[in-house]
């Protein structure tokens, strides 16, 4: 499998080259050469997320063995993925059960594994990650101790949570934190900065462990389908329900709900459904940060001043993979708003969101999350949303909306008790490749 970029459909690149380079040199994000067909049947009768997932991930890297794979995703995967049933009618998908609690464990966790293998011995490579809280913490676990690579974590001073701080600056090692003063979307344009810069990226073997990688991003599309196998197996048993067009529910698939930001995850449920999987339509949950579902509604892309809100993981009003949403429906504004729809919340409805989640149905929910829930409801027909993070993560925010003071069990408790350290750095794409430099 080559892979070529969505700004270039004639460079050709391998997958070790794509996954070290990160970001394309004329900045596009990489995308297969071709979107493989999956035969559904054999990845439904796999009885493990691991297993299904490295017969899936077989489809794109046949650099390696299956056995290979399944080594790599075994190791990576470690933790169940449930599809819990809130209330009648209201399902989730929980990906918050890996070691940092959040959906990002999923990609971060097989790109270390990936990137590992994928060095070559004696020379380090330099990963860089932008993070507006969650994707820090899943790559510095991720990659902990990974030999040969060096791991650099940009996130926003003073606007991710104390715990996603902590999760971050208390690995060592080869991990990295820096703190820089401003938003989200100024970390992501310092790495995309040093990615296009030539010389330093050649210097210092620079790659990227954002959802622009494609490391990080194909893992995302397997648990759409191991979603779809819990599905089904609901479906059955309670006796499958029938279309409005009469036929069963499950021949044309759940409607995919996702709580949206740099919107990988919701670019990796496309992926998914291009290769074979029987998802009916795809829904879009923004914050306060509304440039996907503005896009959905008028056909106009237009980020704005990126907006701090209660979701922060998601306060980012320039989406990298808007360019792969783009590459999948040839830039067609008309095909994507037929095949997705976009919704946004403000903090005060994302806060009752949370308190109904609780009070209804006694169940606890992160910010993200919520605004996942709030979409459902608002959505016809059987749908799925993700659950991307534990509530635990964002304790006083949930405690703030339900009123009422929750604890902090274990092991958060542990977690967020520990002191890390971070380095300060302006937004500068020059004073982080200093700092890189120095590692």
């Amino acid at each position: 499998m080559k892979y070529y970029s969505t700004r270039n459909r004639n460079l050709a690149v391998s997958l070790k080259d794509a996954a070290v380079m990160g970001l394309a040199p004329d900045g596009g994000l990489f995308m297969p050469e071709s979107i493989p067909s999956v035969d559904l049947d054999k990845a439904l009768s796999f009885s493990t997320f691991p297993e299904m997932s490295a017969y899936l991930a077989s489809l794109f890297f046949s650099e390696f063995s299956y056995e290979e794979l399944l080594e790599m995703t075994s190791a990576a995967f470690p933790f169940e993925i449930p599809l819990k049933r809130v209330g009648p009618g209201l399902d989730t998908l929980e990906l918050f059960h890996g070691p940092t609690f959040a959906f990002k464990d999923v990609g971060a966790g097989f790109m270390g594994q990936m990137m590992g293998r994928l060095s070559d011995s004696g020379r380090n490579i330099n990963v860089i990650v932008a993070t507006s809280g969650d994707t820090g913490s899943a790559v510095a676990n991720g990659f902990y101790n990974v030999k040969g690579v060096n791991v650099t974590i940009l996130y926003p001073k003073g606007k991710v949570s104390p715990f996603q701080e902590s999760q971050m600056t208390t690995l060592g090692g080869n991990i990295h934190a820096v703190a820089v003063d401003g938003c989200f979307d100024d970390c992501q344009a310092i790495v995309k900065t040093l990615l296009a810069d030539k010389e330093f990226h050649d210097t210092y073997r620079l790659t990227s462990a954002n959802s622009i990688n494609i490391l990080r991003w194909i893992p995302q599309c397997f648990y759409y389908f191991w979603a779809y196998r819990q599905w089904l197996r609901a479906c059955s048993e309670a006796g499958v329900v029938a279309s409005e067009e009469g036929s069963a529910a499950s021949d044309k698939g759940f409607v995919a709900v996702v709580p949206s930001g740099n919107i990988g995850n919701l670019a990796a449920g496309v992926l998914a459904w291009k290769m074979g999987l029987p998802i009916a339509s795809f829904v879009a949950a923004n914050n306060s940060n509304d440039t996907f579902s503005r896009y959905l509604r008028t056909g106009e892309y237009s980020p704005e001043a990126t907006i701090p809100t209660i979701a922060n993981a998601m306060d980012v009003s320039a989406p990298s993979n808007f360019e792969r949403i783009m590459d999948f429906f040839a830039g067609d504004w008309a095909a994507v708003s037929s095949h997705i729809r976009g919704y946004s919340y403000d903090d005060e409805s994302i806060r009752a969101a949370i308190r109904e989640l609780r009070d209804r149905y006694g169940y606890l929910s992160c910010p993200h999350s919520a605004t996942g829930y709030l979409a459902t409801k608002e959505t016809a027909g059987n749908a799925i949303w993700l659950s991307t993070a534990h509530y635990a993560k964002f304790i006083d925010v949930v405690s703030e909306a339900v009123g009422e003071d929750l604890p902090l069990v274990e092991p958060f408790a542990q977690i967020a008790s520990r002191k890390g350290y971070s380095c300060e750095l302006p937004a500068s794409a020059s004073a982080v490749a200093d700092f890189i430099s120095r590692l």
